[in-house]
Protein backbone atom coordinates (compact mmCIF):
# COMPACT_ATOMS: atom_id res chain seq x y z
CA UNK A 1 0.00 0.00 0.00
CA UNK A 2 1.12 3.59 -0.62
CA UNK A 3 2.19 5.50 2.14
CA UNK A 4 2.00 9.42 2.16
CA UNK A 5 5.07 11.60 1.89
CA UNK A 6 5.25 14.43 4.15
CA UNK A 7 7.76 17.02 4.44
CA UNK A 8 8.02 18.29 8.49
CA UNK A 9 8.70 22.20 8.42
CA UNK A 10 12.45 21.77 9.87
CA UNK A 11 13.02 19.56 6.82
CA UNK A 12 12.19 22.12 4.45
CA UNK A 13 14.31 24.53 5.84
CA UNK A 14 16.57 22.55 5.41
CA UNK A 15 16.60 21.52 2.19
CA UNK A 16 15.87 25.10 1.16
CA UNK A 17 19.24 26.06 3.38
CA UNK A 18 21.08 23.67 1.08
CA UNK A 19 20.08 24.57 -1.65
CA UNK A 20 21.07 28.19 -1.13
CA UNK A 21 24.03 26.85 -0.15
CA UNK A 22 25.12 25.22 -3.45
CA UNK A 23 23.35 27.53 -5.23
CA UNK A 24 25.81 30.19 -4.58
CA UNK A 25 28.12 28.21 -6.87
CA UNK A 26 25.72 26.94 -9.35
CA UNK A 27 22.64 27.22 -9.57
CA UNK A 28 22.25 24.31 -11.69
CA UNK A 29 24.23 22.37 -9.64
CA UNK A 30 21.79 23.42 -6.57
CA UNK A 31 18.42 22.53 -8.66
CA UNK A 32 19.77 19.08 -9.98
CA UNK A 33 20.22 18.33 -5.90
CA UNK A 34 17.13 19.25 -5.03
CA UNK A 35 15.35 17.63 -8.24
CA UNK A 36 17.45 14.27 -6.84
CA UNK A 37 15.78 14.52 -2.89
CA UNK A 38 12.81 15.01 -4.40
CA UNK A 39 13.18 11.75 -6.63
CA UNK A 40 14.52 9.89 -3.61
CA UNK A 41 11.86 10.87 -1.46
CA UNK A 42 9.18 10.01 -4.04
CA UNK A 43 10.36 6.38 -3.80
CA UNK A 44 9.25 5.97 -0.26
CA UNK A 45 5.75 6.39 -1.29
CA UNK A 46 6.03 2.66 -2.20
CA UNK A 47 9.31 1.41 -0.23
CA UNK A 48 9.45 3.07 3.06
CA UNK A 49 11.80 1.02 5.03
CA UNK A 50 14.55 0.26 2.26
CA UNK A 51 16.75 3.47 4.29
CA UNK A 52 18.73 1.97 6.89
CA UNK A 53 18.33 2.92 10.58
CA UNK A 54 19.49 5.70 12.01
CA UNK A 55 22.35 4.93 14.04
CA UNK A 56 22.32 7.20 16.28
CA UNK A 57 19.04 7.06 17.22
CA UNK A 58 18.52 3.76 17.10
CA UNK A 59 14.53 3.44 16.43
CA UNK A 60 13.27 1.13 13.69
CA UNK A 61 10.88 3.58 12.57
CA UNK A 62 13.34 6.38 12.15
CA UNK A 63 15.49 5.64 8.35
CA UNK A 64 17.55 7.88 6.59
CA UNK A 65 18.64 7.11 2.76
CA UNK A 66 21.69 9.44 1.19
CA UNK A 67 21.62 11.65 -1.83
CA UNK A 68 24.96 12.52 -2.23
CA UNK A 69 26.95 13.21 1.10
CA UNK A 70 23.72 14.33 2.73
CA UNK A 71 21.44 12.40 5.13
CA UNK A 72 17.42 11.96 3.98
CA UNK A 73 16.30 11.67 7.85
CA UNK A 74 12.43 9.99 8.04
CA UNK A 75 10.08 8.58 10.13
CA UNK A 76 7.75 5.75 8.90
CA UNK A 77 4.15 5.86 10.38
CA UNK A 78 0.93 3.41 9.72
CA UNK A 79 0.09 5.71 6.89
CA UNK A 80 2.83 7.73 5.75
CA UNK A 81 6.30 9.02 5.98
CA UNK A 82 7.05 11.99 7.16
CA UNK A 83 11.06 13.30 5.97
CA UNK A 84 12.35 15.31 9.52
CA UNK A 85 15.25 16.20 8.58
CA UNK A 86 18.03 16.35 5.95
CA UNK A 87 21.81 17.25 7.38
CA UNK A 88 25.59 16.43 6.07
CA UNK A 89 26.85 13.39 6.50
CA UNK A 90 30.25 14.62 8.07
CA UNK A 91 27.66 16.65 10.81
CA UNK A 92 27.00 15.24 14.43
CA UNK A 93 23.47 14.46 14.13
CA UNK A 94 23.06 14.37 17.94
CA UNK A 95 24.62 17.90 18.55
CA UNK A 96 22.87 19.28 15.57
CA UNK A 97 18.98 18.00 16.78
CA UNK A 98 19.60 18.56 20.38
CA UNK A 99 21.08 22.31 19.45
CA UNK A 100 17.82 22.80 17.40
CA UNK A 101 15.30 21.06 19.60
CA UNK A 102 14.30 18.37 17.34
CA UNK A 103 12.74 14.89 18.01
Amino acid sequence: MAKKVIWSHEATFDLDAIADYISRDSAFYASAFVQGVLDTTKSLKEFSERGRVVPELCNPNIRELFVKEYRVIYSVEETCVVIIGLIHGKRDLDRLWKREKRG
